[in-house]
């Protein structure tokens, strides 16, 4: 085989050229990156990196000295324009080509844009990148509210930080309770209080209709016709995975670039992994579309794993964590078609976990300030819903 091509360079990235080189990979390894940096953490950017205004590098999954020495070379700031499958070869925006052996993208995502006049207005952010916080923290710092669209992970860890910083926060969640997709209600209503008891103004079925302005933003407009006066907007409606590339190549896409459980798709010597991808589980009997650093990493050691022929097939248990104030929120599993939630320990002093079962099996665990109960949660899913115990073919 000659070398492989890396599209991306974030954690999927960075792990499958690490992998590679640990397992004996001695030709070409070239990461691709259309960001101006090297490989670097993003979980901290809507928490610690976006508050303590730290350095660039301080993100960095490894010194830039250490790709050089792994004979990886970053060609970093410049995108991929485009793949061709048949003359195993990517055309990069700056007009260079590179040959492939094997190809693996490792794309992303890219922050969901909503069908609304005024997304594009000075004063609306999102928050994907270490360029989102480059801009965002100036703007953040001639303000003294914050309206911001989304109460998931990204929107309540960002509220968190801006009461911190003693500036108004308002939270327009358009579902009846936050963290609705990940959590049950009993979790949701933790957290609802949580937050409010620290001043941030959460509101409720509050469906955006309308961002107003001229110049720049100056109020968003919600369904029901109320205005809410406002110089700076983040947007925190989730993300949608970056297939662009993959579809115009012809791969098979479906909410993600469409790969097995060796983190191959549709094509020969082509690999996806991370956010993008989506890939089948025997452990849950469906498709996944996981966003996390676990898939992320596990998932490349995958793919390095099947490229130098060492097949180790992928189905995980996913975990996820989220910072707020205080509070450490820790996710194992997947609760989609729990029929029962227990609730263990005393919300009331911030130290609880909710476990979900369906069928009696534990299927997940939310874990408020308990690290332990995380970490023995993890085995049990793990054994309670292997495929041979789910009876799924």
């Amino acid at each position: 085989m000659s070398g492989v091509v890396v599209i991306g360079a974030g954690q999927a990235a960075a792990q499958c050229a690490i992998s590679l080189r640990q397992g004996g990979f001695a030709e070409t390894v070239v990461m691709v990156g259309d960001e101006p940096f090297p490989p670097y953490q993003r979980p901290p950017l809507s928490k610690k990196f976006l508050t303590e205004r730290s350095k660039t590098d301080s993100l960095f999954l490894r010194p830039e000295t250490f790709w050089h020495d792994r004979k990886v070379e970053p060609i970093l700031g410049v995108a991929a324009k485009s793949v061709n499958l048949h003359a195993r070869n990517v055309t990069l925006a700056d007009g260079r080509t590179l040959s492939y052996g094997a190809l693996v993208l490792a794309t992303g995502t890219c922050a969901r844009r909503l069908p609304l006049s005024g997304v594009d207005l000075p004063g609306v952010f999102s928050l994907r990148a270490i360029g989102d916080v480059q801009r965002l923290r100036p703007a953040l710092d001639a303000v003294s509210r914050v309206v911001i669209v989304g109460g998931g992970y990204i929107g309540l860890e960002v509220a968190a930080v801006m009461r911190a910083e003693g500036r108004e926060a308002i939270v327009l969640e358009a579902e009846d309770r936050v963290l609705k997709r990940v959590t049950a209600p009993e979790v949701s209503a933790f957290f609802d209080r949580f937050h409010r008891e620290r001043g941030v103004d959460i509101r409720l079925g509050a469906r955006l209709a309308a961002i107003v302005g001229e110049a720049r933003v100056r109020a968003l407009r919600l369904a029901d016709g109320t205005e809410i006066a406002t110089e700076l907007v983040l947007l925190a409606t989730g993300a949608q995975p970056n297939v662009e590339l993959a579809n115009e190549a012809g791969l098979a896409c479906a909410d993600g670039i469409v790969v097995d459980e060796l983190a191959r798709a549709s094509a020969p010597d082509v690999y996806a992994i991370g956010d993008c991808t989506r890939f089948p589980s025997r452990r849950y009997g469906r498709n996944l579309r996981l966003e996390s650093v676990q898939n992320a990493i596990d998932q490349a050691k995958t793919a390095a794993s099947t490229i130098l022929g060492k097949a180790q097939p992928y189905d995980p248990v996913p975990w996820f964590w989220s910072d707020q104030y205080e509070i450490k929120l820790q996710i194992a599993g997947l609760l989609d078609g729990y029929d029962k939630v227990d609730m263990i320990g005393d919300p009331v002093q911030a130290k609880f976990s909710a476990e979900y079962r369906k069928n009696g099996r534990l299927i997940a665990v939310d874990a408020i300030n308990d690290g332990r109960a995380h970490m023995l949660s993890r085995r049990q899913i793990a054994e309670e819903t292997a495929p041979t115990r789910a009876g799924v073919a």
